[in-house]
């Protein structure tokens, strides 16, 4: 079978409009109804894609992102992608919807507090449930039924949105470090995996970010010390976030397979 996407095309974008880069291309995006989900749909939908916007429960502002996209077909499709049920149903009704899937993002995540010396065991383990089946189960499913699809049709792209904290460690959070720890393992290892079957799969991680998630921490008394802790005096845009992703998804960046690009300021350096 042809494959869809080839790492031997090396295309160059030159001249051509990059307002179809992705033109033709179906995308799915897990909680694209605001944030840097809505900015990543935003952003493929602007050049060229037509997006699934997977929401949770918001369904007013998953409505609003579609009606404000660049484009035509773009659909709304409600899942909990953190359940079996809700991951299945994300990418099986995206497909019905768009007619196939070339593209797939796993944005979905929360970030629970619970520290340890603070927090009675039963709140500990209903955090580390809830954070594990949301930001990493729950991306895991939505990756297993992606492939089977990408798989049939011979190629595609994922991208998993991780975070810092999977390296610089969550004291607060720590089942939101370990997610995103886990998640980065993940997409290496279904990188190695789906390599031979024409399907890419990289990771972006962003450090803190401009959206209404953080803007308690941001506009509170911390926020002048988040914003510095990168040497650029400020946190991330939406749009910073998504055009890391939309890069590890172009034709061209196959050989990038398995990378884990940081989108943090310098705020956290490795190497």
């Amino acid at each position: 079978m042809e494959r869809l996407w080839s790492s031997a095309e090396n295309p160059k974008i030159t001249s051509k409009d990059i307002m179809s880069e992705f033109s033709g291309k179906k995308v799915l995006v897990t909680a694209a109804s605001r944030g840097i989900g809505r900015a990543i749909a935003s952003a493929f939908a602007d050049r060229g894609a037509v997006v699934s916007i997977v929401y949770r429960s918001d369904s007013a502002s998953a409505e609003q992102a579609r009606s404000a996209f660049t484009g035509d077909g773009h659909v709304c499709i409600q899942a909990d992608v953190s359940t079996d049920v809700g991951a299945r149903a994300a990418v099986e009704q995206s497909i019905d919807a768009l007619g196939w899937l070339d593209i797939v993002v796993n944005n979905a995540g929360i970030f629970t507090p619970h520290i340890i010396a603070e927090v009675s065991f039963e709140d500990w383990q209903s955090a580390w449930r809830s954070v594990i089946d949301t930001n990493l189960i729950g991306p895991a499913h939505v990756c297993y039924f992606a492939a089977q699809h990408m798989i049939k049709r011979g190629g595609g792209k994922i991208v998993n949105v991780s975070s810092r904290g999977a390296f610089r460690g969550e004291p607060d959070g720590p089942a939101y470090g370990a997610s995103k720890a886990g998640l980065n393992s993940m997409s290496q290892s279904l990188a190695v995996a789906l390599a031979p079957h024409g399907i890419f799969v990289g990771v972006v991680a962003p450090g803190f970010v401009d959206t209404d998630m953080a803007a308690e921490l941001l506009q509170g008394e911390s926020g002048d010390a988040i914003r510095h802790q990168s040497p650029l005096g400020r946190v991330a845009r939406p749009e910073e976030v998504a055009h890391a992703v939309l890069f590890l998804a172009s034709a061209g960046a196959e050989f990038a397979t398995g990378a884990i690009i940081d989108v943090n300021g310098a705020s956290y350096l490795r190497s």
